[in-house]
This record gives C-alpha cells, structure tokens and sequence, in this order.
C-alpha cells in the first residue's frame, strides 16, 4: 500500500499536479483516479545485405541506398549487422478521473534511442507521447504530442518502422477532436505542429518552416467503426514558409521575403476482421508528405522580381497490406506485410534547389515484401521476420522523379526479437 501511494505521488509530481492538503487528498481518492504503469524491454537483432538508409541505429529501416559503383563494384552492396535494447518503453496511463460531468486522463510514454548517433553513444530517455484526454458523451479531446491521425492505425508487424515508407509514421503536438455521431460513424479534426518528425528546406530538415509559417498543419477526416470493420478517410494541409529572408546577390545585405509553400495528402484505410484473421490496408496520396515519413520533397519554380520564391512539391502514391491469423489458444502468431510506392514527380518543372528525404528525386517506384512470425510464451515474445525491400533508381528529371538509366536495387534484411511486456 505503501508502494502504491508513492507512485501516486511521484505520477503527480510528472503531470504538474500540485501537493494536496489532506482534505484535497481526500477529495482526489473519491475521484478514483488510478494510474497504471506499463512498458516493454525489446532487444531487435537484424541483419541487412546492403547499405541503407534508416534511424535509430540502423534499426528504423527505410530503404536500401542508391549502388555507388567504383572499379565496377558497388561498395554499398555490404552486409551489416546490430542488435540493441535501445528501444524498450516506459509509459503511465492516468484513468477514471471524472469531473463536472467530464472524463479526463493523461498519457506519458519514452523510450531510450535519443542520444544514439549511427552505432555509438548511450541511449538516452526520450518523449514519445504525452497528452490529455477530456471526454464527454459522445465528444473526445486530446492535446498533447500523439500520434498524427494519418499515422495511428499502423500494420499488423513488429518491426521498428511499422510499414514506413509505404505509409504515414508521424507523432506530433496536437489538438484533436473526435466525435462519434452515430450509428459507428464519426469525424476527426486536428491542429498539428512539428516536432521530430519535420519538413526538409533550405536549412536541412527542420521544424523553422512550420515556425515561421504562424500556420498548424490542418486534418479532418469521417471513420466509421463496426466490431468485424473499420474504415477511415481523411485529408492533410500543411503550410510553411522554406524562407523569411534571402541574401541580396550584390550587397549582400538581407532581404525580408514572402515564400510560402502549402501542400496536401490524402488516405484511406480499412480493417476487416474474420474470425482469427485481421487484414489491414491503407493508400495515401501525398503532394510532399516526407514530414510523415513518407517519399517526398519540393523544390523551386521561380524567383519574381522582388526575389519571392515559387514553390512545387513531388506527388507519391503508396500504400500497404497486412494480414494477420492469431488464435487465443495458439502461441504462434504470423504476418505478411506488402508495400508499395509510385513517384509521380513535379506537376511543374524545377527551375532550381530541390528538398526531399531519402533521395526522392531518384526514385521511380519501390515494393517491400516482409513475412514474420511470433512466438508467444505469456508476456515473453520471440519473433523472425524477413524483409525484402527493393527501389528503381535513376537519374533525376527536371520533375523530381527518376527516369533515366532505371535499375532495381534490393536489400534483404533478416530480423529476430525478444520482448518481455510488463
């Protein structure tokens, strides 16, 4: 009991809650607020048969490089391999705490990959999610850093980057209102800012575009839920400002200057269960969605007179599949994921500097194929996955898009885990 009011207090104290007099604690324990601690320790081993780009030591895969020939040898054709613990999560749910009618809770959540620079350096605690939820009837607030709308119904697969590229992977501050208004079917808006997961620009990837564009990123979307299916469509607007001021060629004194590029993304996913089998599916249209992980980027059209800069942002449609069998009395849980991805490039042509994430320009289409299987013993899980991920490269056209001397590159990654949740 003891231990137990500690942790109270001690989850107090993280949420900003003041110290209650004895009669105010009084009070909070007739409110019945409960908290419940979870988390995971998870130890990934993979090894990948090419050089490649990803995150969190090399665990987040996205896509294998471009070949880098040299004597006619492509020296990114190198098998790697890492396993690290790095990724293991602490979280507290705050519960059942009701007033005025109102139902309110919190999340925090953290995991240990900030900190970690390729291969070296240790593991530090980083913020995940941490948000408030207030809800009544049939209407639902969340304000806070969570998962982007676009991004929170995720594959059925247990690797790190959960189907990324080939659909949204986003969490980011918010304000989001759900409404359920009948009969299963509901709508979602949402204010969204930038946090880890931003824009590229003329100053790498960074979260000044979204700062200096005074503009949250907007979303509204209708889903309707049954208990066999779910489905979901929404529509994504996001504004920045690539740059408030440019150098003056001669002088080169500073000139204040009014770029503003918007940019739009579209999806649809639905999940259908029957009996011990789920599928899932999700496409998205994305005019530049690289802030949500996804291929993309834009670049420059035109410079007026007055040194204003016109902007056109790639156009990629992707999308994934999973499908899942698990049975309550069987410890065996497999999965299959299928992805893929189209670069449709510019609508206009680029007359100067282009920004994008992971090579966008020189990349025509790309398909990832990943089966796996889980071995649960309780709350221990083993898991073996095999992915092969594999992009037509080329040579960049004036639209940002590959289309010239095309060639398939592959990389086939083996995968293992071990998981104990508590």
């Amino acid at each position: 009991m003891a231990m137990k009011k500690t942790l109270v207090f001690l989850s107090l104290l993280l949420l900003g809650a003041p110290v209650l007099s004895a009669q105010e604690s009084a009070l909070a324990h007739e409110l019945k607020m409960h908290f419940k601690p979870y988390g995971f320790v998870r130890t990934y081993f993979a090894f990948d048969t090419h050089e490649s780009s990803a995150g969190t030591e090399d665990l987040y895969f996205y896509m294998p490089k471009d070949r880098k020939m040299v004597d006619g040898v492509d020296v990114n054709e190198t098998p790697t391999f890492r396993f690290a613990a790095l990724t293991s999560r602490l979280g507290l749910d705050v519960l059942d705490y009701e007033f005025a009618g109102y139902r309110i809770g919190a999340k925090m959540e953290a995991d240990f990959y900030a900190g970690v620079t390729g291969v070296t350096g240790t593991a530090q605690l980083r913020l995940r999610q941490a948000y408030v939820t207030l809800a009544k009837g049939s209407r639902n607030w969340k304000i806070g850093q969570a998962w982007h709308p676009m991004a929170i119904d995720l594959p059925d697969i247990f690797s790190l980057e959960s189907g990324a590229p080939f659909g949204p992977f986003s969490r980011t501050p918010q304000v989001t209102f759900d409404w359920n208004i009948a009969g299963g079917f509901g709508l979602t808006t949402s204010l969204l800012w930038q946090m880890q997961y931003v824009s590229p620009g003329p100053e790498g990837n960074s979260a000044n575009y979204i700062k200096y564009g005074c503009t949250p990123e907007g979303y509204f979307g209708l889903f309707f839920k049954s208990k066999p299916a779910v489905v979901k469509v929404g529509a994504d607007v996001l504004s920045i400002k690539p740059r408030t001021y440019v150098t003056m060629p001669l002088s080169g004194s500073l000139k204040k200057v009014s770029d503003r590029i918007t940019t739009f993304n579209l999806f649809e996913y639905g999940q259908f269960k029957a009996g011990d089998v789920t599928l899932k599916e999700k496409v998205t249209y994305a005019n530049d969605g690289s802030h949500m992980n996804l291929l993309g980027g834009y670049g420059e059209v035109s410079i007026d007179q007055d040194l204003n800069t016109t902007y056109t942002a790639t156009r990629t449609l992707s999308g994934w599949a999973t499908a899942q069998w698990k049975h309550k009395d069987c410890p065996v849980v497999p999965s299959v994921l299928l992805g893929y991805i189209k670069n449709f490039g510019t609508p206009e042509e680029l007359a100067g500097d282009f920004w994008g994430k992971n090579s966008v320009n020189a990349v025509n289409q790309m398909f990832r194929v990943q089966p796996e299987v889980l071995y649960n013993l309780g709350k221990l899980s083993f898991g073996l996955e095999y992915m092969v991920t594999a992009v037509e490269y080329g040579t960049a056209d004036r639209h940002a898009c590959a289309v010239n001397d095309l060639h398939w590159v592959f990389n086939h990654r083996i995968q293992g885990l071990v998981k104990f949740t508590f």
